[in-house]
């Protein structure tokens, strides 16, 4: 199965997954100095915002082709082609930051225990990502239109708060904040969730032909319409967990 990103497309119609950082960032709260890690970067537009507070900062991205619009806009910064759930970075961070990005990490734990490698006691992890409940009309809609095979293609884990603080704790991560909150979040143009499906379903479309896949997009936009098309504007049932969790001695 594809899971292939395009970065162009990511970059131009879904700003909304970094613009909606910013209030991650104060969380972060980066300092000049301060050497922090970006994971699951992207094309790099939060990494570049968080190097302009004067920390030093490297951005990880499993994608390459995410990585390379990177290196284009941010020729500056640092750039690591690696897996969240098996990186192993030299030295050690002050700070693990991860916007949008680590529910498309399955191996949770594996990620866990690379993060909390990665930091030194009383260093800190802040992320946000989906959360449980996240998309639940879109994947029901996958289930209707790719039957109980849905499921098992499904690129993402969404935990719940207790589950994901269960995870960190287990890996030497003391979990200080943590919420589940809704953002209902309004997608660009009336195909704003074509353009939503083909740029993060790609486990489900990528290897259907063509014609095949436009048809499965128009299958799904009709069951969603009803729920998430109003006064000319797609929005997404987005669920979002943000953590902030401290490596403890141990």
């Amino acid at each position: 199965m594809s899971t292939a990103w395009d970065a162009g497309r990511y970059q131009d119609k879904h700003s909304f997954v970094w613009r909606y950082g910013a209030g991650l960032l104060e969380l972060l709260a980066p300092r000049p100095g301060e050497r922090i890690l970006d994971l699951g970067c992207g094309t790099g537009q939060l990494t570049s915002q968080i190097a302009e507070s004067g920390a030093h900062v490297v951005g990880l991205d499993k994608s390459a082709s995410m990585l390379e619009e990177a290196r284009k806009n941010f020729p500056h910064i640092e750039f690591v082609l690696a897996d969240a759930a098996s990186f192993q970075v030299p030295g050690s961070f002050d700070a693990v930051f991860s916007n949008a990005a680590l529910h498309w990490v399955k191996d949770f734990a594996g990620a866990a225990h690379c993060i909390s490698r990665a930091l030194g006691p009383g260093d800190r992890f802040v992320a946000e990502f989906g959360g449980k409940g996240n998309i639940a009309a879109v994947q029901a809609a996958l289930r209707m239109v790719f039957g109980p095979s849905a499921d098992e293609r499904s690129p993402w884990y969404y935990p719940s708060i207790g589950e994901y603080a269960n995870i960190l704790e287990q890996h030497g991560l003391e979990v200080r904040e943590a919420r589940l909150f809704d953002r209902p979040t309004e997608l660009d143009g009336t195909n704003g969730i074509e353009d939503w499906l083909r740029m993060f379903c790609p486990v489900y479309l990528g290897d259907l032909p063509a014609d095949r896949a436009a048809e499965t997009i128009r299958q799904l936009a009709t069951l969603l319409r009803p729920t998430h098309f109003r006064d000319g504007v797609w929005t997404m049932d987005y669920r979002r967990l943000r953590v902030v969790a401290v490596k403890t001695a141990n």
